[in-house]
């Protein structure tokens, strides 16, 4: 399975992933080029910006996915 395939079955099957998630799940370090991808093959794709602190307590900034019309 392609990491763009994984990276669509996780949107459909257990909702929103973001950067850490798909680099620990599925090995995969360009996560924004496999959205491209799967936005350019036509899957409807939202992208949010979520802003939390780290465990130095930093403010970090990473974008979050899903797949629209998903529950």
């Amino acid at each position: 399975m392609t990491q763009n395939q994984e990276i669509l079955d996780h949107l459909q099957t257990q909702g929103p992933i973001n950067p850490l998630l798909a680099l620990g799940e599925y090995g995969c370090f360009r996560l924004a080029a496999r959205i491209s991808e799967l936005k350019r093959d036509g899957w409807p794709i939202h992208s949010r910006m979520v802003s939390r602190r780290n465990r130095n307590g930093k403010r970090i900034t990473f974008s979050e996915y899903t797949l629209q019309g998903v529950a």
